[in-house]
């Protein structure tokens, strides 16, 4: 190591901080009014707000009001919880800041990156995604300047040149100077791993099925009221006093509350997930993760611990025992150690020796496969047994007796002869064999990934009972039988992006784990790429999760928020698919069999908002955890959904018959309706979200307080005649005992097939 060169104090550090400020540039901030008017241009603003002309054409000016009331809401909710969403990841992505390796008087450590100032003495290593501009003083570097130039190609680094925040060292390493932070690097914008303006995957494909299933109900429903009007002798003037109601019934179709519920249950999960220890760069991450049925896992570090601690050491030189060692560990990381060059020092000083300090230090590549140093007159190589081998031929001979599947491997050259060999081993952590049960319980197929040998490997996978064949990466190819696999041997990290694409071809949903800066292509692409604690930066920012803790229980939490959210969305889709069918098909029918709507339009306009106003709440509902991948079949759940609005439907044409032929007037069989409706609707969310009976479970607390404030307020509007004609307490209560006979029944048929869902 360098000795040229020396660092800031802390004193003088404090002062530049102090003066300069920290190493970020403050975030713009976020603009509600202008994220409020982006969500008045929009598919589903446009249906509002072609609606809201038609209403004001025909001079219904209380329903137009009612309908600008509506599209101010969904924009007005639709910024908040956006906001709201905003600030959850911002909070989360402060703790992804990345750290970096500094010397502050003497020492070297690693500090917050935002804590940088110039003139501080840094170390660089690949991985490593830079916080402040640099210039270079020892060493070679290679940088990923996209970020700043839009060009992929790296760009070679020698001393004295100039390196930017925001850049990635793809290869190499050396020390270097800061020379600007914050807002006076040439990016001049805070390095955050995480990219704020994520959107959920799923969201916008979802929102549009979902708007097109029930546009082509409406569309139809539409036709026969018009076709019938004609046959029934209406002339166009009844065709135009019908136009209002056939407008709410668009209206009603769309999913004014799904953005929005969609980004509460999100962000509620990264926040929950954040507290637990994993921390989310990319919301997609989350609902991906309900969709997992393979996982590759790195062994060190995710099955075994992270600490690898010395089984084995043979010496092979001349020298006394002592002094190979303590020449051996001169060649160990100081600067920036890694889980070997930790468990080698802790070796040499647990038998009383020193760690000496090397002079000329190269860190290990995988390209070479080997540190280097130099020390008091040899020259030493520490690193994998396979490239030390290359440049000392009697290698193999010497080490014929060691036991190379007992661990990992290291090997120590000493004047370009193997002077010993350590045997590490990895400790297989306490909650392995639990936590990859709980994923093959879940339906995820685990598969290990790793360096070592094919029979350490098959060692560890037993201890872990992960059942099925181990195999070397070198007999890996498209034949290769996925279903039988536990573990895959002498992986090298650029093996893995392969390996990604190779299993989602086989038409498997990914997940990846990795630490280093070859793993970085495969955690992008992977569905779920999920970064470990100790990765480096640039792996941190290609996945979609970074965990906090080390094993594979936080892995779990994620795939149980995935369910959670999955499970959320998929009550708000069946929910919204079968009242908006229920409402669209009962007007349609009531208007066919009874000639005329059954339902006044201000009634429609207030059941419409209120059931925004539930629906928005069910993002934190309170869920059942399943143990199988999902999947976003809508197809499947509007079969489901309609087959609901069917059975709610028929008893509501049924009631509207019994009330028609036993004197009932048109305002009270309207206002009975809307009841009916209110009522049917808390129904189905509350049905729709369990797989029990909907009598055995119960909402949490922000669903349950929604729904009785729509049940009491529509109790108010009915009694008091607010809006629609007043009606007596045993209307109501004849109303509210069919809407709960009609849950009854309809649960009673519904739960076989929900269990199957």
């Amino acid at each position: 190591m360098s000795e040229k060169f020396k660092g800031l104090s802390q004193a003088e550090a404090d002062k530049l901080l102090q003066k300069n400020g920290l190493n970020e540039v403050p975030e713009p901030q976020f603009n509600f009014f202008k994220e409020f008017l982006s969500k008045l241009w929009n598919l589903s603003a446009w249906i509002l707000e072609a609606a809201l002309l038609l209403e004001c054409i025909l001079g219904k000016w209380i329903q137009s009001l009612f309908v600008l009331l509506m599209l101010l809401f969904a924009a007005w909710n639709g910024a908040s919880k956006k906001k709201q969403s905003r600030k959850v990841l911002n909070n989360i992505s402060h703790k992804l800041t990345p750290s970096i390796s500094v010397q502050r008087d003497g020492k070297w450590q690693n500090i917050d990156s935002k804590y940088l100032v110039p003139g501080d003495l840094i170390s660089m290593q690949a991985g490593d995604v830079l916080a402040a501009d640099v210039k270079l003083l020892e060493g070679q570097i290679s940088t990923d300047e996209s970020s700043i130039t839009g060009e992929a190609k790296t760009v070679r680094k020698n001393p004295q040149d100039t390196a930017y925040a925001g850049t990635t060292v793809t290869e190499g390493n050396g020390l270097a100077q800061v020379t600007a932070t914050g807002a006076n690097s040439r990016s001049g914008k805070t390095i955050n791993l995480i990219n704020n303006s994520a959107a959920p995957g799923h969201l916008q494909q979802l929102l549009t099925k979902i708007i097109y299933y029930l546009c082509i109900l409406d569309g139809i429903l539409t036709l026969v009221i018009v076709v019938a009007s004609f046959f029934k002798g209406g002339d166009l003037n009844n065709l135009i006093n019908m136009l209002p109601f056939l407008a709410m019934m668009f209206i009603a179709s769309i999913p004014v509350a799904m953005p929005s519920t969609f980004a509460l249950s999100n962000s509620f999960e990264a926040t929950r997930l954040s507290k637990e220890g994993v921390l989310t760069s990319d919301l997609t991450g989350i609902q991906d993760a309900a969709n997992l049925n393979l996982i590759l896992l790195d062994k060190t570090g995710t099955i075994t611990q992270n600490k690898t601690a010395v089984g084995q050491w043979t010496n092979f030189s001349s020298l006394d025992n002592n002094q190979a060692l303590e020449l051996a560990a001169a060649a160990t990381d100081q600067r920036n150690k890694k889980i070997i060059d930790t468990a080698i020092d802790d070796y040499v000083t647990g038998l009383g020796l020193e760690v000496k300090t090397g002079t000329d230090f190269t860190p290990f590549t995988s390209s070479t496969g080997y540190s280097m140093a130099n020390y008091n007159g040899h020259n030493i190589k520490l690193g994998s047994f396979k490239q030390l081998s290359l440049i000392d031929q009697n290698a193999n001979e010497k080490a014929k007796d060691v036991d190379f599947s007992a661990g990992r491997s290291v090997a120590v050259l000493i004047d370009d002869k193997l002077a010993g060999v350590f045997i590490l081993q990895d400790m297989v952590r306490p909650d392995s064999k639990k936590s990859l049960g709980e994923l093959k319980k879940r339906g995820v197929k685990p598969i290990m990934l790793t360096g070592d040998n094919q029979k350490t490997a098959e060692a560890v996978a037993k201890q872990v009972d992960l059942q099925g064949d181990v195999i070397s990466i070198h007999d890996f190819n498209d034949q290769t039988d996925t279903s039988k696999l536990a573990g895959i041997a002498d992986v090298l990290p650029e093996d893995k992006l392969k390996m990604v694409k190779f299993f989602q071809k086989k038409g498997y949903i990914v997940g990846m784990t990795g630490d280093g800066v070859n793993d970085s292509p495969a955690l992008k692409q992977a569905e779920v790429g999920i970064a470990v604690s100790n990765a480096a930066d640039v792996a941190k920012r290609s996945g979609k999760m970074v965990l906090l803790n080390d094993g594979l229980s936080s892995i779990v939490k994620i795939l149980d928020a995935g369910h959670r959210v999955y499970q959320r969305m998929t009550t708000w889709s069946l929910t919204k698919l079968a009242r908006t069918a229920q409402l669209t098909m009962l007007l349609t029918f009531g208007y066919l069999f009874f000639n005329y709507i059954p339902m006044a339009l201000n009634a429609m306009v207030i059941y419409t908002i209120m059931n925004n106003m539930v629906t928005m709440m069910i993002g934190t509902d309170r869920t059942h955890i399943t143990y199988k991948p999902e999947n976003w079949n809508m197809a499947r759940l509007a079969k489901i959904a309609f087959s609901l609005a069917f059975g709610w439907t028929a008893i509501g044409i049924f009631a509207i018959a019994y009330l028609n032929t036993h004197g009932y007037s048109h305002g009270t069989v309207s206002t009975m309706v809307y009841v009916y409706l209110v009522l049917s609707a808390m129904f189905i969310i509350l049905i729709t979200r369990t797989k029990r009976y909907f009598w055995q479970d119960y909402p949490s607390k922000a669903v349950g307080l929604t729904q009785l404030g729509d049940v009491i307020l529509t109790v108010i509007l009915a009694l008091f005649g607010i809006a629609m004609t007043k009606i007596t307490w045993t209307n109501l209560l004849l109303t509210f005992a069919a809407a709960l006979i009609a849950a009854i029944i309809i649960d009673l048929f519904y739960q076989p097939i929900m269990k199957n869902r």
